[in-house]
């Protein structure tokens, strides 16, 4: 193998592996998938029956309907934290509200496990926060002396020698004139210019 020989693309596997991965990293994942799992126990229960042998225990109750209804409702709520990210806070509130109300109507919040999966997965949606865009890549800026300082800097790496070109030129205005008092100059800090 020679060091011209080109690379092997990599396996169907660890491509879906990270197209999944980015999907997840943009939109509250953790928090749908324990308000979908919340809501799966939730509409359950009421309608299962359980065989010990040759004795069926059913659980259902006079409000089966109802328990049937949260739990649908969690369920989408818990798709729509996946796929509408704008409407987290909403799906959130909702979702800790209806496992709230399942602890009423739905044995118990379907043996509580509903409910708190539920409850969890409502404070992570509430909780989720959008990422920021990456920084540029030729650094971030930094404002050293505030207000009354020398105006933007790039940050540069530690024992970068001077004049690398990672540092601002100097900007075409002077310092100093009429109407500034003391020297006091204002920044701003979105692009780094001081205003007078």
């Amino acid at each position: 193998m020679s060091a011209e020989t080109p690379v092997q693309s990599v396996g169907t596997f660890t491509r879906l592996r990270l197209r999944f991965r980015d999907w997840r990293g943009h939109r509250p994942f953790w928090a749908g998938l324990f308000t979908l799992f919340g809501g799966v126990p939730i509409a359950y229960f009421p309608y299962a029956t359980l065989k010990l042998g040759h004795m069926s225990i059913a659980m259902a109750t006079t409000a089966g309907a109802g328990s049937l209804i949260i739990g649908v409702l969690l369920i989408t709520l818990g798709l729509t934290m996946w796929f509408q990210q704008a409407t987290r806070i909403f799906a959130g509130v909702a979702s800790i509200l209806l496992a709230l109300v399942s602890l009423v109507v739905s044995n118990i919040g379907g043996f509580v496990v509903g409910f708190l999966l539920a409850l969890v997965g409502g404070a992570l949606a509430l909780s989720w926060v959008p990422d920021k865009p990456q920084a540029e890549a030729g650094g971030r800026w930094r404002f050293p002396g505030g207000p009354s300082g020398n105006g933007a800097q790039k940050d540069t790496p530690e024992g970068a020698p001077e004049g690398t070109g990672t540092e601002r030129p100097h900007p075409p205005y002077g310092t100093g004139g009429p109407g500034e008092a003391d020297d006091a100059r204002i920044e701003d800090h979105d692009r780094g210019h001081r205003v007078g």
